[in-house]
């Protein structure tokens, strides 16, 4: 077709443009260079991580948006909403917004997408899960009546943070129901046709996906919001840093993410290219699993955290991408508390591995993408741990191979990113790293990292619990501070090493671009000036 035409022509431009400034790639069209190996799914349910949900929060809108501040929750497809004593939220759905297809949008699409995802059990339910809400009374808790749509609480808890949840495409992006389910195969509500295809009504529309190699979104005319200044967002797969940034000097890409630190350091004194880096939300960490024998035993943990180089993992290895954090409550909100002193201290490490029967070491196989600054850290990592005679077999993969086994509950060892922090409250972090509901296998909280490492404590569970509804403030931070103390104290499965941090590079004539703490930098408002 004619329009397809163009696309071929000006991603083959992209492909081969000599060096220039500003002439390569085409005005009215966004190229993003990116690493796609952890884009596995565009199921809104299922996603996972960074790239996958800047994808989806172009494709898909929320209720609510959650604004880069952190401090504003901005109208979405809901115009407004109250919230009522008893926790209760009433939204009030917008008039006149169309899905990518044409269709409405309703509240019944909002109801279907919510109970859809907690149905399904995948990533997204896991947010939904944490706050009590189940297949078997979201029904009763979930309503739409006209064009409002209300939401009951399933247990005591802070009303903004369910409020947040909207705000979250995992958790809350609105499909068109009448074109999924026409695509519905052996009851499995869309799941197999929503993997590699789309039915929102965000600002861009899917064009095409080919997985590791290239994603095009074309703009929306019809869009209710803000009109996308783009008329296509291109995104190509790059995992190689040296690669997205020989394509940002020449000008084949506008926008390059996830680069190495010397790579952004040298781009940083590039007078055509300016570099955004924010607080993001979530850690870096190294997390082993309690359902391996070897873990179980609190010893051996103990000897884990004192084989990390911590300082020195962050002062060569995470500037751009992180900062030392070694708490699961990301700095500034209200309990956290300032970091232990973890130090490497490979002499403690060994008497402690002595105690628990191994003086020797072990074996074990390390999981990592192959990506920076993860190969980079299980690399530090590895030759620390060897230090106490562990021998750790670097295996490195795409994400579905490195995060599908702990999804699972089938890995070892894992040098990871993830956490919450999506919003700006200690319980965010604890519902993704310290709280699991239920331990057992065919509990399936895939969503939550403390199930995913097979870690369970009842006590922490409950101090949780009291301390999110805890209306006195000093009390309340008592309470997360404390929570803070149990966990160092009962020695998790995770350790935190580094607070996440966006750092994006890009065209300097590329405007309106801005980082997102969670991930959904929404590109409707991005141009170019020529």
């Amino acid at each position: 077709m004619k329009w397809m035409k163009h696309v071929a022509l000006a991603t083959a431009l992209t492909l081969s443009a000599p060096v220039g400034a500003y002439a390569d790639t085409p005005a009215d069209q966004l190229i993003v260079g990116l690493s796609m190996n952890n884009i596995l799914t565009l199921d809104p349910a299922a996603i996972s991580g960074r790239e996958a949900t800047g994808v989806i929060a172009n494709l898909y809108d929320t209720l609510v948006e959650l604004a880069p501040d952190k401090k504003t929750v901005n109208p979405g497809l809901a115009s407004s909403w109250t919230v009522a004593d008893d926790g209760s939220i009433t939204f009030t759905l917008r008039d006149g917004a169309k899905f990518t297809s044409g269709n409405p949008v309703r509240t019944e699409d909002v109801v279907w997408s919510i109970k859809r995802n907690i149905s399904l059990g995948l990533v997204g339910a896991g947010v939904w899960s944490s706050f009590g809400y189940k297949a078997n009374n979201i029904d009763q808790l979930l309503t739409a009546d006209g064009n409002k749509i209300t939401l009951k609480p399933a247990q005591p808890t802070d009303p903004q943070l369910t409020l947040d949840i909207f705000g979250k495409p995992d958790a809350s992006a609105v499909i068109d129901m009448k074109t999924a389910m026409s695509h519905e195969t052996n009851g499995d509500k869309a799941a197999a046709w929503l993997k590699i295809n789309a039915a929102g009504s965000g600002a861009f529309s899917l064009t095409r996906w080919s997985s590791n190699e290239m994603l095009i979104l074309t703009r929306f005319d019809d869009y209710w919001g803000e009109k996308p200044r783009m008329k296509r967002v291109i995104f190509r797969h790059m995992p190689e840093s040296q690669t997205k940034r020989l394509m940002l000097e020449k000008g084949d890409v506008d926008v390059a993410i996830g680069l190495s630190v010397p790579d952004i350091a040298a781009l940083g004194k590039n007078k055509d290219v300016e570099v955004q880096s924010t607080p993001s939300s979530g850690f870096y960490f190294l997390a082993v699993s309690m359902k391996d024998e070897r873990f179980k035993n609190p010893d051996v943990r103990l000897a884990i955290r004192y084989l990390i180089d911590y300082d020195g993992i962050n002062k060569s290895i995470m500037p751009n991408y992180g900062t030392k954090r070694l708490r699961p409550v990301a700095d500034g909100v209200i309990g956290s508390l300032a970091d232990p002193d973890y130090k490497l201290d490979v002499a403690k490490a060994k008497e402690l591995l002595a105690k628990a029967g191994y003086p020797d070491g072990f074996p074990v196989r390390l999981l990592t993408l192959n990506e920076p600054p993860f190969t980079d850290t299980a690399t530090a990592i590895q030759a620390t741990l060897a230090q106490a005679g562990i021998k750790a077999e670097i295996v490195q993969g795409a994400g579905d191979q490195i995060y599908g086994p702990m999804r699972e509950r089938k890995f070892e060892m894992l040098v990871g990113r993830g956490g919450g922090g999506q919003e700006p409250h200690p319980h965010s972090n604890l519902r993704a790293l310290v709280i699991n509901p239920n331990n057992a296998d065919d509990a399936k909280l895939s969503g939550i990292i403390g199930w995913r490492t097979s870690f369970f404590d009842q006590q922490l569970n409950d101090m949780s619990a009291k301390a999110l509804v805890e209306r006195d403030q000093a009390k309340q931070k008592t309470a997360y501070e404390d929570i803070q103390k149990r966990y160092e104290e009962v020695v998790p499965a995770l350790q935190p090493i580094s607070a996440v941090v966006d750092s994006v590079v890009y065209r300097a004539d590329v405007k309106g671009y801005v980082n997102h703490y969670g991930w959904t930098v929404r590109l409707r408002s991005v141009s170019k000036q020529r």
